[in-house]
């Protein structure tokens, strides 16, 4: 068991997340020449991988849904806290920071993780399985987060264009709160079974069919390192945003571009981990990380937001302008088209793909 253990901190997944971090508070708050970018460049890129190595090391030890659910919680919350510090450095010109950080994460998430999941499952057997019931029940719960959160504010009249009046705030915060946690328990207790993986016949499959589970000290260490990497990959992803704000700012592109780049990066360990999984046969398990993903940013930046705006100087605009609602309703429309079946085609990846495309477009391109 010893050897075991060393073996697994000793390991390059073991050893990059710790010296990720190391690196991290070497380079935190400093200007970087060209070549230290490069070099935390491949830190982060090498984060990412530990990272999505130590997530499934989890998930293989909880079983599904919570081995999805941990990756996307964890990256969520330390996605919540870059996105409030940025906030309390930035004043006024960050006042859309949050609305643009979740919209993205949703685009991303609903659009790219899950059409990438679809189409990879479908090439490799023809047609993509999953259950109707459970990603049904999260894409409800994700289209209304995302409605009371980011386009009710652009119709109110209480408060200032775009924003809550502090009572509506109030009530978007709990009643994500409330339901993010309703879809937990139904998620992980009184309908799990909604959420495991199935085969084409629908037998759902509640066992892997592989190596044994890792012991919970293993796996104990796992979620220590994979805490380390996702701190690493968020913070190097910061660290290298200035050399990105400059190279968008020298190419002539919008400044939301530079938000769309951070979330790519920040969302990468679940992209990787929910391809996996569907070349695997386990689309539920991707479709589990890609709405998950989706649902925890909502569910948790804006009750986070909305606390942290008490101390904040700066406004908090949540509202999406048209395009971005016009986005949002095609994603919507389009995921329900491809869940109620319970099977999707490479088309339906394509589709999902193509919006994600459009809504990368039109950032570059208002």
């Amino acid at each position: 068991m010893i050897a075991q253990l060393r073996s697994t901190v000793l390991r390059w997944t073991g050893a990059l997340p710790v010296l990720s971090v190391v690196l991290l508070a070497l380079t935190w708050g400093r200007s970087l020449p060209a070549a230290l970018v490069a070099v935390v460049s491949c830190f982060l890129a090498g984060a990412v991988l530990a990272a999505v190595h130590h997530a499934e090391v989890i998930a293989h030890r909880v079983g599904e849904p919570f081995g999805s659910l941990v990756l996307a919680v964890a990256v969520t919350i330390i996605e919540v806290a870059l996105i409030v510090t940025l906030m309390a450095d930035g004043g006024d010109s960050s006042s859309a920071l949050a609305r643009d950080t979740v919209f993205a994460a949703v685009m991303i998430t609903c659009n790219g993780i899950v059409g990438l999941s679809l189409l990879v499952g479908a090439l490799k057997r023809r047609v993509a399985v999953f259950n109707a019931e459970g990603t049904g029940a999260a894409l409800a719960t994700v289209t209304t987060l995302a409605g009371l959160s980011l386009v009710l504010p652009r119709f109110t009249t209480s408060g200032s264009e775009a924003q809550f009046s502090p009572p509506q705030l109030i009530f978007a915060a709990l009643a994500a709160l409330v339901l993010y946690g309703m879809f937990v328990t139904t998620q992980t207790v009184r309908h799990r079974d909604y959420f495991l993986p199935v085969t084409a016949s629908g037998r759902v499959i509640d066992t892997e069919d592989h190596a044994d589970p890792p012991s919970s000290r293993i796996a104990m260490i796992s979620l220590v390192l994979l805490a380390l990497a996702l701190i690493a990959v968020v913070g190097l992803a910061k660290a290298v945003s200035p050399t990105i704000e400059s190279g968008v700012a020298a190419a002539g592109l919008p400044s939301s571009v530079v938000g769309i780049v951070i979330a790519l990066l920040v969302l990468l360990p679940e992209t990787i981990a929910a391809v996996r999984a569907a070349r695997r046969d386990r689309v539920q398990t991707s479709l589990n990380l890609g709405l998950g993903s989706a649902m925890a940013s909502i569910g948790l930046t804006i009750p986070a937001v909305a606390a942290a705006s008490v101390w904040l100087a700066g406004p908090l605009e949540l509202g999406l302008g048209p395009t971005h609602m016009v986005l949002l309703t095609l994603t919507v429309v389009v995921g329900t088209l491809t869940v109620v079946p319970g099977r999707a085609t490479p088309l339906q990846g394509g589709i999902h793909l193509a919006l994600l495309a459009a809504y990368i477009v039109l950032a570059v391109s208002p």
